[in-house]
């Protein structure tokens, strides 16, 4: 199959502001593609487009600002993007939020919540943009899952439940969506260096929970760059990838959930009784939950990250 190539082709990226969604779109804009972000912060999105622009001048960039747990507001947001920039050729949807804590400390509105940006989000985008991309002869379409919606893991229950139904609504529509040359590549990377900790919602013992998360997102080789990872979820998008598992240790993860599910649940379990106990159900984002461990030595790849990539 030929590459697709992305020059002024209309890309929507949904949490395309920071973090992976960022690095992607500095990818594409110098490709040639025409960008509409989406993210919930306004400032944020300022930056990010000021950032592009410099990138590529001739880009026809858009911003909405837009929360995706709320389905009305992507309707109105998908028209405002249709009305301005032009029938949407590829869609990106890598909005996302993470609540790290024992099970303990969550919430049902915790799984709601998660469900709604993670699953129904990623669902009203597809939908909305698949009538558009048939009239067009086709597109493409990366869902941004993870590792946790392949094997779930301990003190992540919401991301990865939620994570969990987007891998399978997105090999879903991968199905059936390539008869109309839509073709869909569900995403599940491992951990990346993003600078995205800060933003996580922490919960149980805040600290602790924080400095576990932040340390194991931080470490060379548990980790991957959020650039290496943009360039491969890229180039799986040009070539129409049905799957893209990044990472060694989440590609090893993948492989023995398939060959020794058992195993790998007993190992989760250990690992479980690792990590910090608690019940504490109030939020703190990481950035106040910071300890001797984070900021420390440990965290520096994820502390450049974090300037990199729009996270402060």
């Amino acid at each position: 199959m030929a590459k697709y190539d992305f020059r002024d082709k209309n890309v929507l990226i949904t949490g395309g502001s920071r973090g992976l969604g960022l690095e992607i779109s500095r990818l594409l804009v110098v490709r040639g593609a025409h960008l509409a972000l989406v993210a919930r912060e306004p400032d944020e999105l300022e930056r990010a487009l000021t950032e592009l622009h410099a990138l590529n001048g001739d880009a026809r960039l858009v911003g909405e600002t837009c929360d995706v747990s709320d389905g009305q507001a992507i309707d109105g947001m998908l028209a405002r993007v249709q009305q301005r920039l032009g029938g949407i050729d590829v869609l990106i949807n890598d909005a996302g939020i993470i609540q790290v804590g024992p099970l303990d400390a969550m919430t049902i509105e915790d799984f709601e919540r998660a469900m709604k940006v993670h699953y129904f989000a990623p669902l009203r985008t597809m939908l909305g943009a698949r009538d558009g991309m048939r009239a067009r002869g086709g597109g493409r379409i990366a869902n941004i899952a993870s590792i946790g919606g392949v094997v779930s893991v301990p003190h992540l229950l919401p991301y990865s439940a939620s994570k969990f139904a987007l891998v399978g609504l997105s090999q879903g529509m991968r199905a059936e969506l390539a008869k109309d040359e839509i073709l869909v590549t569900t995403v599940a990377p491992g951990l990346m260096r993003t600078g995205s900790p800060r933003q996580a919602e922490i919960k149980g013992k805040h600290r602790s929970e924080y400095a576990w998360f932040a340390i194991s997102d931080s470490l060379p080789g548990l980790s991957m760059s959020a650039e290496r990872a943009a360039r491969k979820i890229v180039g799986a998008l040009e070539r129409g990838q049905p799957m893209l598992t990044l990472g060694l240790p989440a590609k090893v993860a993948a492989l023995a959930n398939g060959v020794a599910p058992n195993l790998v649940t007993h190992a989760l379990t250990w690992a479980n009784a690792l990590l910090p106990r608690g019940s504490d159900k109030t939020t703190r984002k990481g950035f106040a939950s910071a300890s001797k461990w984070v900021p420390s030595p440990l965290t520096v790849l994820t502390q450049r990250a974090e300037v990199r990539n729009n996270e402060r």
